[in-house]
């Protein structure tokens, strides 16, 4: 088994090297030294293809998906929201009021509520890099909190995310997953650092992550929108070209081209109705609803494709009462709702007898494990970090590159040998994955897209 993994482990670098000096003699540029990213679908299954003519039903994430924010503004601009939260709960200005340290952020790290520190895992849960606070630890050191490299919490999360959501073990160990909450791991280590100080030494038992998520909730608390409170909304809707991008009209056509091929769209995001709307309505229009057969907001992912929560109808931007199935309408805006009633709506109004479905986003739990796992839907994955990253013949010049690549946690993907958890999932759960919607845009829908990532 270790020899068939070496062999995989060869064939995927020798991949790598060979698309990475392809993409570099596209830019006139001399080969230099390949970094070995263990990080392509293994040998016989990139052979596989995915197309989106194949498919009848073809939903949609808002954030980060269809709409693409400015992820470098928005990110600064949550640390100086959360930082300000914090040093009003006590935590020393002197370490929180640095300015934001980008080389630590990464998508997908680990919380340890416990001991102070934030981890970076592997697809068995093996913790791969850790810092207590922001200071990286020896492999000697992280195998003083944790024997042989292994944690209960996070070896429970490798095998199935969703058991660490809720119950006891949310309160040990948190994951950081898209860049609405990413800038809580630089937080929460210099928290970290703030109490050592105080202490005069390394200690356990640190109880900050309370107060870091009554910081997150109060900055995302959905009633401030429509109330003018809080900075975060405050700022979105002040300044919407500073924080979103436009979607090109590459995408717009694309959207259009799926709907002139009897498509039925659909788009569930976590946003309540009026912020999405202002997403919305920034990236792709004010038109935006056209684009879509049904429309659920404030969806409360990953439970919408575990549970049977009923929809409920709205007025405005006022929730009204429970929508049942047989009342949901072609066009209609809902909140909350389930998968298992959506997916017969769609198939009552598909023109296939069979329809396919498949889901489109970026929160590899919310968006991709969990629809996979528990609502037997395809998955497409979209993960900025590929071109960051300038994986697999991508364009490395993203304009976020500093907030999305770290050298302090290495790849997203990849750590030495070993594959992320993210990678894992990403490889076990998705159809491909892709670094944005543009990118997709520029193929026509009957082009066959390799499953490799």
């Amino acid at each position: 088994m270790f020899s068939k993994h070496i062999r995989s482990v060869q064939a995927i670098t020798k991949y790598i090297r060979i698309t990475e000096e392809i993409r570099l003699m596209h830019q006139n540029k001399k080969p230099k030294h390949v970094e070995k990213y263990y990080v392509d679908t293994l040998p016989g299954s990139c052979v596989k293809t995915f197309k989106f003519s194949d498919y009848d039903c073809i939903g949609f994430d808002l954030d980060n998906t269809v709409a693409r924010y400015k992820i470098g503004a928005m990110m600064e601009m949550e640390y100086e929201i959360l930082a300000k939260h914090m040093v009003q709960k006590g935590y020393s200005k002197k370490h929180l009021f640095k300015g934001i340290e980008k080389d630590f952020l990464l998508k997908g790290l680990i919380v340890d509520n416990d001991n102070g520190n934030v981890l970076k895992i592997a697809a068995d849960g093996r913790i791969l890099v850790a810092t207590h606070g922001t200071k990286l630890l020896s492999d000697e050191e992280i195998q003083q909190y944790y024997p042989n490299f292994h944690w209960e919490p996070t070896d429970l999360f490798a095998k199935d995310p969703l058991h660490t959501w809720n119950g006891p073990y949310s309160e040990k160990m948190r994951t950081l997953l898209d860049y609405f909450d990413i800038v809580a791991s630089l937080i929460y280590a210099r928290a970290v650092d703030s109490i050592d100080e105080e202490r005069g030494k390394p200690g356990t038992n640190y109880k900050i992550w309370p107060d870091l998520l009554e910081a997150l909730q109060q900055m995302f608390n959905r009633d401030h929108f429509q109330q003018g409170k809080g900075v975060f909304f405050s700022k979105m809707k002040s300044s919407p070209e500073k924080y979103y991008h436009k979607c090109s009209e590459d995408l717009t056509n694309w959207l259009k081209s799926l709907k002139d091929n009897n498509k039925l769209l659909f788009l569930i995001t976590g946003a309540y109705v009026d912020f999405a709307s202002l997403t919305a309505s920034t990236a792709l229009g004010p038109n935006w609803k056209d684009y879509f057969d049904i429309i659920i907001t404030y969806a409360k992912k990953p439970g919408f494709f575990t549970q049977e929560r009923p929809f409920i109808g709205l007025n405005g931007y006022k929730e009204t009462s429970p929508v049942y199935f047989e009342d949901l309408k072609v066009g209609g805006i809902y909140t909350h709702g389930n998968w298992k009633d959506l997916r017969k709506f769609l198939s009552k109004h598909s023109e296939s007898q069979n329809p396919k479905f498949v889901y489109i986003g970026d929160n590899l739990i919310q968006d991709i494990y969990t629809p996979s796992v528990h609502s037997h839907c395809d998955t497409v994955a979209v993960c900025e970090e590929l071109q960051a990253e300038g994986l697999n013949g991508h364009d490395s010049l993203h304009p976020d590159k500093p907030f999305l690549k770290s050298s302090i946690w290495g790849s997203y993907f990849q750590y030495k040998s070993y594959g992320t958890n993210w990678y894992q999932i990403l490889k076990d759960h998705s159809k491909i994955c892709v670094p944005s919607l543009e990118y997709i845009a520029k193929f026509p829908l009957k082009h066959e897209h390799q499953c490799i990532i």
